[in-house]
């Protein structure tokens, strides 16, 4: 037996709906209607699409959960971003996740929209039980490499903490500090705390660099965000370089020949 509502009205009570089992469901499958059953189709993929963030966030959960269950409280995710560009600092973020977080999508930053990022950094910075947030400078870095100017970033971002780590997980470094801690290869796809420190990260850099873009608005950092594309070289190449271009970078020092 059909449901006596119009397609809107069906639409407006299944986006109140998230157990397959209620009862309306079951009159929406006996409607013949096509607008209905492709309003159900779409309740049904929205449905399996957020199943599969929950079950995700969760299966990333699991290194901070076997560390709660070790006795460790406060376990600070540490990740990084800007070590590829040719201009700007790399930042680094560590965060400390309360056990009841929840935010189904978290994952590696890159992956995410600049809306999503900017969306679940506001909401990564209201939850964190502490969270902190380093830089390294260009001169940093031209100074000891990128490698060490990245550790330089994350030891600042830890002392910036107001609650500091029990433990750290990381996303491929290790750091020389009197925490205890586990590094990860892509662990900003394995863990939650990692993938918000990520997140954190990106989202400092991006800001950054988009403000840079107002100072130097020929290199095009406000989209590029110092990394070496076509539009950045042809700029290098007009323009020479800036004090924020990392000149120990083979295209950085290459530029510099010509002027």
């Amino acid at each position: 037996m059909a449901v006596e509502n119009s397609i809107q009205e069906i639409k407006a009570r299944l986006a109140t709906i998230t157990d397959t089992n209620d009862p309306f469901i079951k009159l929406i499958k006996e409607d013949e209607r096509k607008g209905v059953q492709a309003i159900h189709r779409s309740w049904q993929n929205k449905l399996a699409k957020e199943q599969k963030l929950k079950d995700t966030f969760f299966v990333m959960r699991k290194y901070e959960e076997n560390l709660w269950n070790n006795g460790y409280d406060f376990i600070g995710g540490v990740d990084e971003v800007g070590r590829g560009p040719l201009a700007g600092p790399v930042v680094a973020a560590c965060v400390i996740l309360p056990k009841d977080f929840y935010l189904p999508g978290l994952t590696d930053s890159k992956k995410l929209s600049k809306e999503k990022r900017d969306e679940f950094d506001q909401i990564i910075r209201e939850r964190a039980i502490s969270y902190g947030i380093g830089m390294a400078t260009t001169e940093e870095i031209d100074q000891m490499n990128i490698y060490e100017s990245t550790k330089l970033a994350m030891g600042r971002a830890i002392r910036k903490m107001e609650q500091q780590p029990d433990y750290l997980l990381l996303d491929a470094m290790k750091l020389t500090v009197n925490i205890p801690q586990t590094s990860l290869i892509k662990g900003d796809s394995k863990s939650i705390s990692i993938a918000a420190s990520s997140v954190i990260a990106k989202v400092t850099r991006d800001t950054y660099m988009e403000e840079l873009a107002l100072i130097y608005p020929q290199y095009g950092f406000n989209s590029n965000m110092g990394y070496g594309t076509k539009e950045h070289l042809q700029a290098l190449q007009t323009y020479g370089i800036t004090k924020e271009h990392r000149r120990t970078f083979t295209p950085v020092q290459q530029t510099m020949t010509l002027f």
